[in-house]
């Protein structure tokens, strides 16, 4: 009896059987399902995920620097970097982050109580004549009453619910912390796992797809760098300016009134409007005011200097920064972030334009694909774009770096 050597593989018995189109339709809509299912079910995490993404982007040339400027590992750079923001996160709530909070409630609390008083300021108003200057208004020929009502039923809403998200989020402090506590963690693996490529924070491969995967990997850091760390930069110079500014007038709860402006940044052509809205209720309102003005002169005054502040920022602040623009017509944002923020709250609100612009880019793609036509047509012969505005204070840090190393050689 003899006993038979072990047959050879052939490729037939390693390759695993192909799927037909009925298959692979199935199984997609399963997935699809799933993934819609999962996401109904998680939809308070999702927040949390885009805020962990968002540090991401923004912690990765930091850990770069401090690899390059140490000679550091990368694991243990990104450790020291998120041991620093953890520390700076728990010493800014420990010694702040409940005053800004009280403020911002101050503040809503404030306005809600005049605005229940507009009525009888109305009332108080048809009776005067506002003087500025040689010019007289009498105010008795308008229908302030009716003028009042729709401001009234305009305001109240939004303002309730502005004060219910601020007061869940002083109440629910613990669970704010922990929300952000696990943003970081998710946000310190995925830089970590990028082993210092940049092309690593998002990996994706599909066979015979290595081109289009490349292309759209590029488009999506130019969206999200385009906006995250200029639009950051943005929103940090407005609260300053405005906290300032604000100040300086005497208007009452400035610094929330300044997180008021640079929220407003996100939201095109509404978030001014509500910012200028807010300054102007608070001034006429909280009754002092500067140069012995009468109130409603005051209140026009604040608004004015708000409005003269927005056009600098509109005209040489943001087209500097933003120079590598999301080419999104502002009504578009203007309407997904009421949308976004309507389904996930504040951070809808502040992560609509790039999510909106990625939602456009996968779109196009799938539709050309589907009419046989280039997908990228357009995209590869982009000009060239300036550096990034925070390239010079980055190189910066690791000349210093540099300079600390000869030192103690």
């Amino acid at each position: 009896m003899s006993i038979a050597g072990p047959e050879k593989e052939t490729q037939a018995d390693v390759t695993s059987p192909r799927w037909n189109g009925t298959t692979k339709l199935i199984v997609s809509l399963a997935l699809l399902a799933i993934a819609a299912g999962l996401l109904l079910r998680f939809r308070q995490i999702i927040s949390p995920l885009l805020i962990a993404f968002v540090l991401s982007y923004l912690f990765y040339p930091l850990a770069e620097v401090i690899s390059k400027g140490l000679r550091a590992p990368w694991r243990l750079s990104v450790t020291i970097l998120y041991l620093i923001m953890v520390i700076l996160f728990l010493g800014l709530i420990t010694l702040s982050g409940l005053a800004l909070v009280e403020q911002v409630q101050n503040l809503i609390n404030f306005i809600q109580r005049q605005i229940n008083g507009l009525p009888k300021l109305i009332d108080d108003l048809t009776h005067q004549m506002i003087v500025i200057g040689p010019f007289n208004f009498d105010l008795a020929q308008i229908d302030m009453t009716s003028i009042g009502n729709q401001l009234l039923n305009l305001v109240q809403p939004t303002l309730s619910r502005l004060g219910g998200l601020v007061g869940a989020i002083a109440g629910g402090a613990a669970t704010t912390v922990g929300y952000v506590l696990f943003a970081l963690l998710v946000s310190y693996f995925v830089v970590v796992d990028s082993g210092g490529a940049r092309s690593g924070l998002i990996h994706l491969e599909i066979p015979g797809y290595r081109e289009d995967t490349r292309v759209m990997g590029r488009e999506l850091n130019r969206i999200w760098k385009a906006f995250l760390r200029n639009q950051m930069i943005i929103f940090l110079i407005t609260v300053a300016v405005y906290n300032v500014i604000l100040g300086s007038l005497g208007v009452s709860f400035s610094f929330g009134l300044a997180l008021v402006a640079g929220l407003a940044r996100f939201v095109p052509y509404i978030g001014p409007f509500v910012a200028w809205t807010t300054y102007g209720l608070v001034s006429l309102f909280q009754g002092t005011t500067i140069f012995g003005l009468q109130p409603f002169p005051y209140a026009l005054l604040v608004v004015g200097v708000a409005w003269v502040v927005d056009i600098i920022m509109d005209n040489f602040v943001v087209p500097r920064l933003m120079a590598d623009a999301l080419e999104i017509h502002p009504a578009a944002v203007m309407v997904f972030a009421l949308i976004a923020a309507n389904l996930f709250g504040l951070v809808g609100l502040l992560l609509a334009a790039p999510v909106l612009a990625t939602i456009l880019l996968f779109s196009n793609y799938a539709i050309r694909k589907l009419f046989d036509l280039e997908p990228w047509e357009g995209l590869k012969s982009r000009p060239h774009r300036p550096k990034p505005v925070l390239a010079p204070f980055l190189r910066r840090v690791e000349q210093f770096f540099r300079r600390l190393r000869r030192k103690e050689n």
